[in-house]
C-alpha cells in the first residue's frame, strides 16, 4: 500500500511538474510606450518571452514621467505597473545608425510591437512587406488609436477620448447628469489584451508555418469589441441606450443597494435565486408577485421594485445583509476600496500582490499577473528596467559589439 501511495504522489508530481516559461525563446522587440503595448509586452514577459523595451536616450518611456506617486529614488508607479520582466536599451531611432541597429535586432526577433503613429515605420523603410524579406516570418503588430484604415487613420489615440467616442461613456455613470469614464484606461488596457491574444496565435501559427503575419490593433476597435451586450441590445433591438448607474439593462435587481450604514453590490442572475432572495429576506410574496416573478417581468418593472428593495435594505446593516445572502448563495459583495480590495482574503489567497527587487527603488510591491499556470507558473525574472540599462548587454549579447563601438555610439549619441 505504502509503495502504491508513494508511486501515485510520483505520478502526480510528474504531471504538474514544473516546465518553466511557455514562451522561452521567443524574442520580442517592444518599441511601444506608454500602457496599450507595454501592457501586451509585459503579459508576454510574464509567460517567458524575452522582451527587449526599446527608449528614446535620456527620455525613455513617457510613463517614466508620470506622477507622483514616485518611488523613494524617483521610479514613476505608472512606469512600474507594466514594465517588468523587460530589458531596457536606449536607441535614437531618429538617427541612421540607430535605424541600422533597429534593423539587426529585428533579424533576431520572432515579434515587433509597436505604436507610433500610422505609417512611421514605412517612412524608415520599415514596412510589414520590407521587413519579411529582412527577417522571413516576422510577426508585426501595431497598436494605434483608429488603425491602419478608415478617415480617423491618422489621429493620435487617447484613451480618454477613445472612451468618449467609442460609447462606452454614454452608458457609464448615473442616470441623470455627467457621463463618466471608466476609472482606469481600460482601452488601453483591452488593445492590449488583444494585442497579446493575436500575437500568440500568431507565434502558434509561425511555429507550424514559418510565415508572419500583419496584426493591426486599435483602441476603438478593442472599445466597440467589449461593449459586448449592450452593443448587441442596440444591433438587436435598434433602441437608443441610456445610462443605469450601477444598475444592468438586462437583469434586475443587479445593482449597488443602501444599507442602514452604507452601499454593498447585490446580482442576482436568475430566477431560482431570486426565490432564494426572497425567502432569506423574508418577502416569499415578491417571489409570487405577477410583476416580478420572471427577470423579464422585473426589468419592466425595475421603477416599482428597486424603490421596494432600497426601503427593504435601509432596514438593517451591510453586514446583516450580505451575511444572510452569502449564506444562501446570492451573489453579493461589499463595495471595497483599492486598499480593502487588496487587502481582501481571496486576494491575498491568490498571491496578486508580489514583491519585486528593484536595482534603484529596493523592494517595491506589484499585482501579480492574473495568469495562474500550475504547471507552467509566470514569474518575475526582472523587476521594470532602469533607463537603458541593459543597452551594453543587448548590443554586446545578441549583436556582438564590442566595447570601442558601444563607446562610439554613445559619443555619437546613438544610444
Amino acid at each position: 500500500m505504502d509503495l502504491n501511495i508513494s508511486g501515485l504522489c510520483f505520478a502526480i508530481s510528474a504531471m504538474f511538474q514544473v516546465q518553466k516559461s511557455l514562451l522561452k525563446g521567443v524574442q520580442i522587440l517592444d518599441l511601444s510606450r506608454v500602457l496599450a503595448g507595454p501592457y501586451c509586452t509585459m503579459m508576454l514577459g510574464d509567460l517567458g518571452a524575452d522582451i527587449i523595451k526599446i527608449e528614446a536616450p535620456e527620455s525613455g518611456d513617457d510613463t517614466r514621467h508620470w506622477g507622483p506617486p514616485f518611488t523613494k529614488m524617483g521610479e514613476s508607479a505608472y512606469f512600474l505597473c507594466v514594465n517588468r520582466n523587460k530589458r531596457s536599451m536606449t536607441l535614437n531611432l531618429k538617427s541612421d545608425q540607430g535605424i541600422q541597429i533597429l534593423k539587426e535586432l529585428i533579424q533576431k526577433s520572432d515579434v515587433l510591437v509597436e505604436n507610433f503613429k500610422v505609417d512611421t515605420l514605412d517612412k524608415w523603410g520599415l514596412s510589414y512587406e520590407n521587413l519579411q524579406q529582412l527577417r522571413p516570418g516576422l510577426i508585426y503588430c501595431s497598436i494605434t488609436g483608429y488603425g491602419y484604415t478608415g478617415p480617423y487613420r491618422n489621429l493620435p489615440g487617447y484613451d480618454f477620448i477613445i472612451q468618449a467616442q467609442g460609447g462606452v461613456m454614454s452608458i457609464t455613470g448615473p442616470e441623470e447628469g455627467e457621463p463618466y469614464k471608466v476609472g482606469v484606461a481600460i482601452a488601453d488596457i483591452t488593445a492590449g489584451l488583444f494585442a497579446c491574444n493575436a500575437i500568440l496565435a500568431a507565434l502558434y501559427d509561425q511555429q507550424r508555418s514559418g510565415r508572419g503575419q500583419r496584426i493591426d490593433i486599435s483602441l476603438l476597435d478593442s472599445q466597440i469589441a467589449w461593449l459586448a451586450n449592450v452593443g448587441s441590445n442596440y444591433l438587436i433591438s435598434g433602441e437608443k441606450t441610456t445610462r443605469y448607474g450601477n444598475a444592468h439593462p438586462n437583469i434586475v435587481p443587479y445593482q449597488t443597494f443602501k444599507a442602514r450604514d452604507g452601499y454593498f453590490a447585490l446580482g442576482i442572475g436568475n430566477d431560482s435565486q431570486w426565490r432564494q432572495f426572497c425567502d432569506k429576506a423574508g418577502i416569499n410574496e415578491w417571489a409570487e408577485d405577477s410583476r416580478f416573478i420572471t427577470n423579464e417581468k422585473r426589468v419592466e418593472n425595475r421603477k416599482i421594485l428597486i424603490p421596494l428593495m432600497e426601503e427593504l435594505f435601509s432596514l438593517d446593516e451591510i453586514s446583516h445583509w450580505l451575511g444572510i445572502l452569502s449564506e444562501a448563495g446570492i451573489p453579493c459583495g461589499p463595495i471595497n476600496s483599492i486598499e480593502q480590495a487588496f487587502d481582501d482574503p481571496q486576494v491575498q489567497a491568490r498571491e496578486m500582490v508580489i514583491q519585486v527587487a528593484h536595482p534603484n527603488s529596493g523592494m517595491i510591491k506589484m499585482v501579480a499577473s492574473p495568469l495562474k499556470i500550475p504547471t507552467a507558473p509566470v514569474e518575475v525574472r526582472l523587476p521594470p528596467p532602469l533607463l537603458g540599462e541593459h543597452t551594453e548587454q543587448i548590443l554586446s549579447g545578441l549583436l556582438g559589439y564590442n566595447q570601442k563601438t558601444l563607446e562610439e555610439l554613445r559619443i555619437a549619441k546613438v544610444i
